[in-house]
Parts: structure tokens; C-alpha cells; sequence
């Protein structure tokens, strides 16, 4: 029996994503498809205050860092303490590229730009 999709429903990876063995550490997240830039890939992590942390969904838990990234975090949401980021393409994504994040982007860099 096939399940009936209902749009309410939580997909934790869009269609054209899969996770499978990375070059970069373990797995990764990577493009079935191409994915044009300014893609929103959908929420990856969820800041919660009660716990003092992040909560990372599958899409944020499988993209690896990379120093030359193809995506990044963008806040989607600010409601009291509670912060909402998405994934975000910065690019054009090939088909068999992995996703990249730097997770290191709002800190100064400690080595040579260029």
C-alpha cells in the first residue's frame, strides 16, 4: 500500500537531495539534480532556548563545511527566542555536487583570502 502525500506532513530532504558517502567527512548532501541559486532547500536548524542550543534537522545534520561553500544559513524565522534558519543555495548546484556550508562564515577567517 502506497501512503497518500499530504503537504502538512514533515519531508526532511526536498526532492532532488540524497545523502550518501562524502570526500569531506562521513556523509554528505548531495544534488540529484541541478539546483539553481537562491534555492531555499528547506529548515535545517532550529535555535531553542530552553535547551540553549540548536536543534539540527536531517537536511542541517548531512551538509558538510567547506571553506569555498555553495550554500549558506539564512534565518527565516525570529519569534521571542526562538530562531528558524533554512539552507540556502548561494549558487548553481550540479547534478552529483555535494551541498556545502562554511561553518565558519561569520567568524574572521585564520587563513589567506584569495
Amino acid at each position: 500500500m502506497k501512503p497518500n502525500y499530504n503537504k502538512f506532513y514533515y519531508k526532511p530532504l526536498m526532492n532532488g537531495l540524497e545523502v550518501r558517502r562524502s570526500d569531506i567527512e562521513g556523509l554528505g548532501l548531495f544534488a540529484t539534480k541541478k539546483i539553481l541559486a537562491d534555492t531555499d532547500l528547506g529548515m535545517s536548524h532550529i535555535k531553542v532556548p530552553i535547551i540553549h542550543g540548536y536543534i539540527r534537522t536531517a537536511l542541517g545534520g548531512f551538509v558538510n563545511h567547506a571553506i569555498h561553500e555553495n550554500c549558506f544559513l539564512e534565518e527565516r524565522l525570529d519569534w521571542d527566542d526562538y530562531r528558524v534558519y533554512h539552507i540556502v543555495t548561494s549558487m548553481d548546484i550540479e547534478k552529483g555536487e555535494e551541498l556545502t556550508l562554511n561553518y565558519h562564515a561569520d567568524e574572521e577567517p585564520d587563513y589567506p583570502i584569495g
